[in-house]
């Protein structure tokens, strides 16, 4: 008998993707209610296949030489809870804890609890919380009674991207470092009128945003961690601390302020998602929709950019004229890059790499070319925008000497930034948006990395023609634009795979996708009004990252695996977990995908799912956790012995705020629903799913 999914309040029919409203409006600035910013023309997958030619056989053979070349836990939190009578067990099977190795482990059913559930057999406990003290001098958070000095002290808002570094020297210690997203104001703040904030409120909303480094302990027992308050490299960054622009577009015209007329300096980092370690041991960190911040837009080019001409949701230009255009028109031009942090060096000012473009970049991940490189992939997450390459020119330097690191941290101002374009190898006929796949039985084809603009030691040379090096570099959107980009359904995070060189595109959703005055269908987003979202997997020729040629196919076509319009990798769909609107991708050491997911438009909550990518159980996805109501799963970090996930904008549902929650996460009733992390290990000690 089928089991329908349960109904979820959140998953408003006029909000794609299953966000609520309230989320919308102060993550991305109700993105999905505006224009689609990309009003380009450009080719579509299907109109650029060569007539009569079936790539087929090339893309196969050119896969085979490829393939030969914390603190305590919270009361309401619990270990595989079973799920009350509205949860869904139609994809729960018992007795299917085997799989392949790193992912052996009951699936957990679908379901609208209000806690994280993991699979049996595994623990958790709340890492840090919003509000959590970390630097010295910081006091216990109080949501009644919260300064912008406290909260500049304690651990931010709406954690999203994690990482966990090695700390030599201090054994089963760690460096946690966080991105803090976004502010929630109506959560944050009893009483609060959006009209009307006042500018202790706002100030605390930029204390609450950035980044942050906490060291954390592990229980030599199990797998819990646990903050170390006041450690000397414990540090917050915010909305106001100093950073550096760097690279080919630093000291432009375009980048100068009144406040800063040298254009290399510029307060803050704002709506930090997804990011990424290097292999010189720093992290990456992707603003976003940097757009919503900013006031009073005119121009073309900040049309394009998704900002608006009026007031801001959240005021701030009220009390800062650099996030007002018509005071400062430059200073939107300071965000939307990429930010490197040097988690090891609390005194380091954090860098703005120009070199990488400005766009919505959900991340940057890292890999080296075959002669030490590096490579970075980045998605913009906007409806019909594009997915980004940047290739350096520099090799890295190995050690840790000052004379090293100095060197290691110019490696992303100088290279080659490109963008992608695809072409698909079936008849535009056979991509009839259904999610029928075609008659070869994929949806797959070739690509190509179009070079934008080269930065070099001595000057910047634009491969657009009509903008110059520095336009391309600010204004990379327009460059995708004008050579002919391919319109992607929200690329998000892109990952290579550090076992077999793919690289792994999510795509979360796109409701316009083949509606009236948008872009059609194709075979890389081949579904009209793509609710679930899909994943693709690219093969750089030769497996090199510096090439400029690619084979793609669609890895999975999320949604009800009962669904026909669905796809797992060929693999049987009744042994499947559903899963909607993939967002952040990682990987274990085995090689197997890890796919977080934002805004669950089949009625449960959002999650954490793993699935191989070869073998004979490749897209053999199976649920790993969920988070509780109104959260998205972010951040995730996959080691030997404990998953980490950030659990962001929990109880953030139409109707909550803090003096009306929906949630009792984590702290039980009574408590502020706070965004944390949380770790999750297996009771016997061994690892993660073998």
């Amino acid at each position: 008998m089928r089991i329908q999914l349960p109904i979820v309040s959140t998953n408003s029919d006029s909000h794609p993707g299953g966000r609520s409203a309230l989320t919308c409006r102060y993550r991305c600035g109700d993105a999905c209610f505006h224009e689609v910013p990309n009003t380009t023309t450009n080719p579509y997958v299907g109109d650029v296949i060569a007539e009569g030619v079936s790539r087929r056989t090339t893309l196969r053979a050119a896969a085979v030489v490829t393939a030969a070349a914390a603190i305590g836990t919270a009361a309401n939190v619990a270990a595989a809870p079973q799920a009350e009578a509205a949860t869904a067990d139609r994809w729960h099977r018992p007795g299917t804890g085997e799989g392949a190795r790193g992912l052996r482990f009951t699936p957990v059913a679908p379901n609208t609890a209000d806690v994280v559930t993991a699979p049996e057999g595994y623990a958790q406990n709340v890492v840090i919380r919003w509000g959590d003290p970390i630097l010295r001098g910081a006091p216990e958070f109080d949501p009644d009674n919260q300064t912008a000095e406290a909260q500049a002290g304690q651990f931010g808002y709406n954690c999203d991207f994690l990482a966990l570094l090695p700390l030599r020297g201090e054994h089963r210690r760690q460096i946690l470092v966080a991105n803090h997203e976004y502010t929630s104001e109506p959560m944050m703040f009893r009483g609060y009128d959006a009209d009307n904030p006042t500018r202790e409120q706002v100030e605390i909303a930029w204390a609450a945003h950035g980044l942050a480094a906490v060291v954390v302990e592990e229980d030599r027992r199990t797998g819990k961690l646990t903050p170390v308050p006041r450690h000397r490299l414990n540090r917050r960054v915010t909305a106001t601390t100093e950073f550096r622009l760097t690279g080919p577009a630093a000291g432009s015209d375009l980048l100068k302020t009144s406040a800063d007329p040298t254009g290399t300096k510029v307060l803050g980092t704002l709506n930090n998602c997804a990011g990424g370690e290097t292999p010189w041991g720093t992290t990456l960190h992707g603003e976003e929709n940097f757009n919503q911040y900013f006031a009073n837009a005119t121009r073309t080019t900040d049309s394009r950019y998704g900002i608006g001409s009026g007031a801001t949701e959240r005021k701030w230009e009220l009390f800062d004229k650099r996030f007002d255009i018509a005071q400062e028109p430059n200073e939107p031009h300071r965000f939307g890059y990429v930010v490197e942090f040097d988690p090891y060096d609390p005194d380091s000012t954090p860098r703005k790499h120009t070199a990488l473009g400005r766009f919505k970049h959900e991340g940057a991940t890292v890999r080296l070319t075959h002669d030490g490189r590096p490579v970075v992939y980045s998605g913009d997450d906007e409806r019909f925008d594009y997915f980004y390459k940047f290739v350096g020119s520099k090799r890295m330097r190995h050690g840790s000497s000052r004379w090293a690191r100095e060197h290691n941290l110019s490696l992303l101002d100088e290279g080659t930034l490109y963008v992608a374009k695809l072409t698909g190898d079936s008849p535009a006929i056979e991509i009839d948006g259904t999610g029928k796949l075609p008659n070869d039985g994929e949806f797959d084809g070739s690509g190509e990395w179009i070079p934008l603009a080269t930065a070099t030691a001595d000057g910047a040379v634009s491969h657009v023609e009509g903008m110059t090096a520095e336009e391309v570099f600010v204004f990379t959107r327009l460059a995708g634009d004008k050579v002919g980009a391919t319109k992607m359904d929200r690329p998000e995070d892109v990952q290579p795979n550090p076992v077999t060189g793919k690289v792994y595109v999510a795509l979360t959703n796109n409701s316009r996708r083949g509606t009236s005055g948008n872009a059609p269908v194709d075979e890389a987003n081949p579904r009209i009004g793509n609710k679930h979202g899909q994943v693709l997997e690219l093969t750089e020729r030769w497996n090199r990252a510096d090439s400029t040629k690619f084979a793609w196919t669609l890895f999975l076509v999320a949604g009800d695996p009962e669904d026909p319009a669905t796809y797992f990798a060929g693999f049987p769909k009744d042994q499947v977990s559903p899963i909607s609107c993939p967002d952040n991708v990682a990987f274990d050491d085995y090689g197997n995908l890890w796919i977080s997911t934002d805004g669950n438009a089949l009625g449960s909550n959002d999650g954490l799912f793993g699935v191989p990518v070869k073998g004979s159980r490749r897209g053999e996805l199976k649920q790993f956790l969920t988070v509780p109501n109104g959260a998205e799963t972010c951040g995730p970090i996959i080691q030997d012995r404990r998953v980490v996930v950030a659990v962001q904008h929990p109880g953030e549902v139409d109707g909550a705020s803090a003096d009306n929650p929906v949630s009792t996460w984590p702290d039980g009733p009574g408590k502020a629903v706070r965004p944390a992390v949380v770790a999750v290990w297996r009771k016997d000690g061994c690892d993660i799913g073998v």
